[in-house]
């Protein structure tokens, strides 16, 4: 609600004028290296600097890091949920977009921001907790996959995992129960992880299905909120081993194309 908030001031607030300044300030300084460093570090007066800039004009604007791009005098500012936006170094101008390099190829550095903090947080999610569906032998690629077993495109999806299986494509779960907590669907999905077999569980449920009603210690809760942190808005959503997130079903053979292996 706060991002969408945000956005909104924006679009009332910040003009084409505003847009020209910024580009203005930054276009006719020479650009940095062509490569994006990710662990460049950003002087501590200056990124204090541009927190209390950007929070003197939006109070609640939650930022989790400032760092640096391959435009000199431009910083990039990572909120909380995962959206990016652009801030002069001195704190004067902000610019809510997308940040492109053009040469040599033409590449998403906004993009690459979030997939690389998607792909922190998801690293850190234990794979015990996560209900895994393992192709024969080694896999040779991984999704995590955010779903709903209510969801229809989520039960269309989990027709497709043997065959992404046989693909080499294992399929790591996590609940998210979009109808939120106290629902149906959030005691469903409990129910499957803590049941005893939570791959047999999952597949009655999703197949339409009924299963014993259980109550456990369960990660449910939090998987949903790491789905909020890395930008889940519905299910199925996927996140590939790199942190890049593919909202939607996709057949399975799109997928593993998708993923690289096709």
């Amino acid at each position: 609600m706060l991002i969408k908030t945000f956005r909104r001031y924006l679009r009332n607030t910040v003009n084409v004028g505003v847009v020209s300044l910024l580009l203005t300030s930054v276009s006719g300084v020479a650009a940095a290296e062509p490569k994006r460093d990710p662990a460049s570090g950003v002087e501590s007066s200056v990124r204090d600097g541009i927190v209390e800039s950007l929070r003197t004009s939006f109070p609640d604007l939650p930022v989790i890091s400032v760092s640096n791009t391959p435009v000199a005098n431009l910083l990039e500012v990572e909120l909380d949920g995962g959206q990016i936006i652009y801030v002069s170094r001195n704190g004067q101008f902000l610019l809510s977009g997308d940040l492109y390099q053009l040469e040599p190829t033409v590449v998403n550095l906004a993009e690459g921001s979030r997939s690389q903090r998607r792909k922190q947080i998801m690293d850190q999610v234990p794979i015990e907790e996560m209900v895994v569906f393992s192709p024969v032998g080694e896999p040779k690629e991984y999704i995590n996959v955010f779903t709903d077993v209510d969801c229809g495109y989520c039960r269309k999806l989990h027709q497709e995992v043997p065959e992404l299986n046989a693909l080499g494509v294992e399929v790591r779960y996590l609940a998210y129960p979009r109808a939120g907590f106290d629902t149906p669907t959030f005691a469903k999905i409990v129910s499957a992880w803590c049941s005893e077999n939570r791959n047999k569980a999952i597949t009655a449920l999703k197949a339409g299905k009924s299963i014993p009603e259980k109550q456990c210690e369960n990660p449910v809760s939090e998987h949903f909120q790491i789905g909020q942190s890395v930008g889940v808005t519905g299910t199925p959503a996927i996140v590939t081993s790199s942190g890049k997130l593919l909202p939607g079903y996709m057949p399975a053979a799109d997928l593993a194309a998708a993923i690289g292996l096709q």
